[in-house]
């Protein structure tokens, strides 16, 4: 599983960069697919009270998933840079976590430590975040504070950036026409390709029993959902257009539009999984 997002150096996503878009990214950022999280789920059969540490938890879109499927989850923490984040996805868990207890850290991933003992975490999840963290650390940290059956999952799909289609391309265009040819990354950076991929990252750390489950997606967007999904990107925030993001989003929204086929622009993306144990550290 390479880096499709990887900044340029390791980034910090902070109120900065996406403290308020933490409304539309509730709202257009894709779920996980129902395969993926059932996968998730089964990794705690056998874990009499399961402990979920979501890294990088953005808007909560991870446990907000599994809660409906591991209805056995005793405990969530919630790990993010941004508080907006955090908030929101606080809120969102509120009306569906029923008796499991949720706590919230702000800071970065490889600074978790528990909030209480006898909370060592037995599923640990990073979706769509682990090219924004300190990737040697995040592991050590997993390695101190995780029971030790816990699971590492590590997990994510591109983005509309990296997607090949004559749409996508077409709206690749468009960005760089505003932004130039460099693919925008973090606070200030640009996109570096991957030198390294995750499963490398997890053999050299304690979790280095790795295994890769790949899940065909087929997606739908509106118009109007793309361009409600761009600003959520570090590629197409609003703040790089420099006041100039109206005029960004009318000419995307026509584009789109003129590439539709029924209202529908049509992705076909995979989203991989990639569950990491340490050596014979099965429930």
């Amino acid at each position: 599983m390479t880096r499709p997002d990887q900044p340029v150096a390791a980034a910090t996503s902070d109120d900065a960069l996406f403290g308020s878009e933490a409304a539309d990214y509730a709202r257009y950022r894709p779920g996980l697919p129902d395969a993926a999280v059932h996968l998730l789920a089964a990794t705690q059969h056998g874990v009499p009270d399961p402990v979920l540490l979501d890294l990088g938890t953005g808007t909560g879109q991870v446990p907000r998933a599994l809660l409906p499927v591991l209805h056995r989850l005793v405990h969530i923490d919630l790990v993010d840079v941004n508080p907006s984040m955090l908030r929101t996805a606080l809120t969102a868990l509120e009306p569906v976590r029923g008796a499991c207890t949720v706590h919230a850290f702000t800071g970065e991933a490889h600074t978790f430590a528990p909030p209480a003992p006898g909370r060592a975490p037995s599923l640990i999840t990073c979706c769509r975040s682990f090219h924004w963290m300190s990737r040697p650390e995040v592991p050590a940290m997993a390695d101190r504070v995780a029971a030790p059956y816990a699971v590492v999952a590590i997990t994510g799909d591109g983005s509309l950036w990296t997607h090949e289609a004559e749409w996508t391309a077409a709206l690749r265009g468009l960005i760089q026409t505003c932004l130039g040819d460099d693919r925008r990354a973090g606070s200030r950076g640009t996109y570096a390709g991957p030198d390294r991929s995750y499963e490398e990252d997890l053999a050299d750390s304690a979790f280095s029993d790795v295994a890769e489950h790949r899940f065909p997606v087929a997606r739908a967007w509106t118009p109007e959902d793309v361009v409600g999904y761009l600003p959520t990107t570090s590629f197409a925030r609003r703040a790089l257009f420099a006041g100039r993001h109206h005029e960004f989003e009318a000419q995307a929204l026509g584009l789109l539009k003129t590439h539709a086929r029924g209202g529908v622009l049509k992705e076909d993306a995979e989203f991989t999984v990639l569950l990491a144990r340490r050596p014979g550290g099965a429930a």
